[in-house]
Order: C-alpha cells, then sequence, then structure tokens
C-alpha cells in the first residue's frame, strides 16, 4: 500500500488543491497524511509586526521556514512515505529536499502556477524527482535546460463530492445568487473588465478589489475571502458564472493565456454555466459545444447577452461540461496520472519490505484486525506496517486493540529490526 505524505502550503491558491489532491490520493487507494503547514501561518506573519528593518525581519522570516522544513523532514520520518508530494510554495528548503534524495525518499512537485510569473522553480525544481505543471512549452524546454527531465503535464481538476450541484434554501439563493458573477481575485485585467458590467445585475466575490471605487457596489462582503463552501453556493446560485483568467497587465482584459484554472473544471463539476475566455491548452480538456468561450472583452459581453436569457441552453450545456468532468478532470484521475508516472519513471518506486503480520497472533486478535481494516478503509491485504501507520494518523482516541498493536509495532522496533 502507497504512503504518500502531502505537503500543503502556509497559504495561497495551491492550499486547497493540495486538500483536494490529498483525497484524490486517498481514493486511489493511498495511506496519506498531510503536513499542514498553515497551522504555522499565524506564527509567520506575526513576524511582521516586530516592526523591525527589513534585513532582520527577513532573516527572521528564512529562519522560521527552516524550522518549518525541519517539521516536515520529522513528518516523513515518522510516516515513510513511498512519496513526498509537496504543492507549489510549500515550505520544503533546498537542504531538506537534498536529504530526502540522499535518503531515496521520492518526491514531486505540483507546480500549479504560471511559470512566467513565479520563477522560483528555477531553484527548486532541479532536487525534486517528479515536477507537475500545468503548462506545456516553453515550460517544457526551459526546464529540460535546467536538467529536470521528469516532467509531467498535470492540468487542475475537481472534486465531484465538493464540487457538485446543490440544492440551495431560498435564503442562500437570494444572498448568493445574480445573473452575472464572478468569484476570484482583483488582478488589473478584471477590474478593467468588470466595469463594463455596472448597472447589470452582477456580484463580485473574492478579495483585492480595493482600488476601483466603481466597483464597490458589486464586490460582496466587503471584498472578504470567500470559503470554498460558500464559491460551490455561488457557482450553483448564479445563472451566468463569468471566468475570466487573471494577468497582471491592466490594458488586457483577455490574455489569451496557456493554462486553465482550477475554476473551470470546479465550475463544470457543479453543473454551473460558465462563460471563459479562451486559453491554448483548454480545447484538449472541453469541447467547444461543453464550454462557451470568448476571446475579447466584446466577446464576453455578447455572450452573457445572448445566454441570459436562454436558460435551457444553458442547462444543456452546463450538462454536458459536469459529464466531461466526471469523466475525465477528478484529483483521483490526476493523482492516479501522478503515480502511475513515478511507476514509470523513478526505480523502485513504492518497493517496500514485505508488511508481515506477527506469527501465532490469537484469532480474536486476527477478527479484530480484520474488523479494523475494515473500519480504517484498508485493503484486506494491508500489513502490520500499514495497519499501525493508519492507526496513528487517527484523531480520535485508541481501542485497546489498536493499543496492542502499536505496542506490538514498538517491539518489533526494539527487539526485531
Amino acid at each position: 500500500m502507497l504512503r504518500v505524505l502531502v505537503v500543503l502550503p502556509l497559504y495561497g491558491g495551491s492550499l486547497p488543491v493540495g486538500r483536494y489532491a490529498a483525497q484524490g490520493l486517498r481514493e486511489a487507494g493511498c495511506l496519506v497524511d498531510i503536513f499542514e503547514a498553515p497551522a504555522f501561518h499565524s506564527a509567520f506573519t506575526a513576524l511582521d509586526g516586530l516592526r523591525l528593518g527589513a534585513e532582520r525581519r527577513e532573516a527572521l522570516r528564512s529562519g522560521f521556514l527552516q524550522n518549518v522544513s525541519q517539521a516536515v523532514m520529522a513528518k516523513a520520518d515518522a510516516f515513510s512515505p513511498d512519496l513526498v508530494l509537496c504543492l507549489a510554495q510549500a515550505p520544503l528548503s533546498l537542504m531538506d529536499l537534498k536529504r530526502l534524495r540522499a535518503a531515496k525518499v521520492p518526491t514531486a512537485m505540483w507546480f500549479v502556477e504560471d511559470f512566467r510569473l513565479f520563477t522560483y522553480w528555477r531553484a527548486f525544481a532541479p532536487w525534486y524527482d517528479i515536477f507537475a505543471v500545468i503548462q506545456k512549452e516553453p515550460f517544457f524546454a526551459e526546464l529540460a535546460a535546467i536538467g529536470v527531465n521528469n516532467v509531467l503535464y498535470l492540468p487542475l481538476a475537481a472534486d465531484p463530492s465538493f464540487h457538485r450541484p446543490l440544492r440551495l434554501t431560498a435564503g442562500e439563493k437570494k444572498e448568493f445568487g445574480s445573473t452575472l458573477s464572478f468569484m476570484g481575485a482583483g488582478y488589473p485585467n478584471r477590474k478593467r473588465a468588470f466595469l463594463e458590467l455596472i448597472g447589470r445585475d452582477f456580484k463580485i466575490w473574492g478579495t483585492q478589489w480595493e482600488g476601483e471605487p466603481r466597483l464597490d457596489p458589486l464586490v460582496q462582503r466587503r471584498g472578504e475571502r470567500i470559503s470554498p463552501e460558500d464559491s460551490v453556493r455561488i457557482f450553483n446560485s448564479s445563472a451566468i458564472n463569468l471566468n475570466l483568467h487573471s494577468s497582471v497587465r491592466e490594458g488586457e482584459a483577455v490574455s489569451g493565456g496557456d493554462f486553465v484554472n482550477p475554476r473551470t473544471f470546479e465550475l463544470a463539476a457543479c453543473g454551473a454555466f460558465q462563460l471563459v475566455d479562451q486559453r491554448l491548452l483548454l480545447d484538449e480538456l472541453f469541447r467547444p459545444d461543453e464550454l462557451v468561450r470568448f476571446d475579447s472583452l466584446a466577446g464576453m459581453i455578447r455572450a452573457a447577452d445572448y445566454y441570459k436569457d436562454r436558460p435551457d441552453e444553458r442547462r444543456r450545456m452546463a450538462a454536458k461540461a459536469r459529464k466531461r468532468v466526471l469523466a475525465e478532470h477528478t484529483y483521483v484521475l490526476r493523482m492516479e496520472a501522478l503515480l502511475a508516472f513515478a511507476a514509470e519513471r523513478l526505480p523502485s518506486f513504492g518497493v517496500r519490505p514485505p508488511c508481515a503480520w506477527p506469527e501465532r497472533m490469537p484469532e480474536e486478535m486476527r477478527l479484530a484486525v480484520a474488523r479494523l481494516l475494515e473500519e480504517l478503509r484498508l485493503p484486506a491485504t494491508a500489513g502490520f506496517d500499514d495497519l499501525t501507520a493508519a492507526l496513528r494518523l487517527k484523531n480520535s482516541p485508541l481501542t485497546e486493540v489498536e493499543t496492542a498493536l502499536l505496542f506490538l509495532e514498538e517491539w518489533k522496533k526494539q527487539y526485531l529490526r
């Protein structure tokens, strides 16, 4: 049974992706532990409140992140993973990546960011055994130029158990519903584009919308961060969900970039209708009769005007998009692709000594073990080490049988290894 340690970032857009990926790994049959880096975020940001000079503050931030990286290493040492999967900006230092390589612990990064804007990959990518990305060329060529060969194109996805159609109350429909909506951060191109929609039944949700007072009446909850749960309610409540990819260039309302953002898959999984700007990699993920594309600001407005009074067409197209996501674009499928790539490229991936059960185990305990495997959703073929690793991940108090099994594990470590 493969064990995967998922290392989350302290904060940011890749954080929910990491949680969905962990769930996808579980559904793929892996034993998963998560390094909860967000638990350290408040302490990290508290350093900014010390009112120190920039140089001293940066030294403290660097030292803090080194300690967090050491905590990741301690977690890996205790869990003995077959793979350490890091999400973009995970707090794992170069030094500790090198230590994991020396210890022959495979590592993978899912770089779910734009390589042109976030360039720290140049330093880190060569030290990951697998580098999964959401873009293709010229990123592949640039990675190859610095010696990174195990590169996997792994687009984003949706979690159908979370991103799904909802039956909303009348109060939820009133709060979250509108003819047009947008959920996301206030990038310059979006602020520029949405000025053209003032005066319509349009709600904007998300953060970083300051600086453009003409949009203030449209921004909901005073620009507070929206939870993933409320995002799904927004998707389900809106007649038309605008999905305009971000760009830091204000004069470029529709950027025509390459990667496809997570919102594209999440909206489709919810059975929600969306208008999405054309992306270079979109056509290999969805057919034209599944998603309505636009390639200009004028095209977005024309499509919004056309579809606002055509609910039947919206429903038919949204249903096709949802069918496509369920068949091809879920996190469990993405994680299965990642594991298959690791098995193909990394020698001895997932090979570990047999997890034998202790001999002469009483029949009563054998039955108890069988029940435990079922309760923990482990396969019947799971070995002793798999079960004890799963028990160590439990949050609830241990039973007598569970305590006895962990005692046996410690005894094995002391006397049989």
